[in-house]
């Protein structure tokens, strides 16, 4: 399993950064390793954009009919069955693909792993003949070990073990890695009215999600905040760039998106479908 991982993802992610390194070499770009890894992230980050659109435009779909549900399940109180069948039935109406949400995902997960392996083995590189062996052409190989320094802040050494060396400064990166996340966190939660009084109940399922959300949006950002004190200084600048431009992407879609619910309020729709329900009774 992990050679088939390595032919499918590591080793192209690897050739494509050793061709980037290259292009910035012949350029004189100055730290063209540091260059060549936020220049890789952006580009699978771009690559993998219509992915995150089509996940994108699912969860907002999802996030528009969360109010309908709920009230579904609050109508429908007790009936399991009833409450899935109108759950499809609403779905069906607004064009919701519940597993399209998750299939997108599942496709990008093994890239973004690839390229975090890739990153986690060429900051630390120490073998030459390790790396040239997953380089297709020869004339691509290197001949010597590049220098895994980005403007004197060596790439494979983690902020914590910097501290004493660079000094306060060197933590403006896990607090980045932290601040954006934060934003990109803040920006993927539910554009939902407020919980009604009645459904603020002690230990209700409606309760529990919001203060999970809640807690999720500042534990995560810190975690990885955290983590990026603890890891390579290249792993931090992966991290950023790939949250920096999930956060314009995200923008982006937010902005360029209307509501697929339309222009009604969610009351007057739910009451419509409750009338017409009760008619049929």
């Amino acid at each position: 399993m992990g050679n088939i991982f390595t032919i499918l993802f590591v080793q192209p992610i690897t050739n494509l950064l050793v061709v980037i390194y290259h292009a910035l070499l012949f350029l004189h770009i100055p730290s063209p390793l540091g260059f060549a890894i936020i220049l890789l992230t952006i580009i699978i980050r771009v690559a993998l954009f219509p992915l995150m659109a089509t996940q994108l435009k699912s969860s907002k779909k999802m996030q528009e009919v969360s109010p309908l549900l709920s009230k579904l399940r609050e109508q429908y109180k007790g009936n399991p069955q009833r409450i899935q069948a109108e759950t499809m039935a609403l779905y069906k109406q607004y064009g919701i693909n519940p597993a399209a949400g998750c299939l997108p995902l599942v496709v990008q997960l093994p890239v973004i792993w690839g390229l975090y392996s890739v990153l986690q083995q060429v900051v630390k590189l120490t073998s030459l003949p390790a790396l040239n062996k997953l380089i297709y052409s020869d004339g691509m190989k290197l001949h010597h070990l590049w220098d895994t320094h980005f403007f004197g802040i060596p790439l494979g050494q983690s902020p914590s073990q910097l501290l004493a060396t660079v000094g306060f400064l060197i933590l403006v990166l896990p607090l980045l890695t932290a601040v954006s996340q934060f934003i990109q966190s803040k920006m993927m939660l539910p554009s939902t009215p407020p919980t009604p009084p009645q459904d603020k109940k002690k230990g209700s399922a409606t309760d529990f999600a919001s203060a999970f959300q809640t807690q999720s949006l500042y534990i995560f950002p810190l975690m990885i905040g955290f983590f990026s004190f603890r890891f390579p200084v290249g792993l931090s600048f992966y991290w950023i760039t790939f949250t920096f431009f999930g956060i314009i992407q995200q923008y982006l879609m937010q902005r360029g998106t209307s509501s697929s619910v339309g222009a009604l309020p969610i009351e007057v729709k739910i009451t419509k479908k409750t009338s017409k329900a009760r008619k049929k009774k």
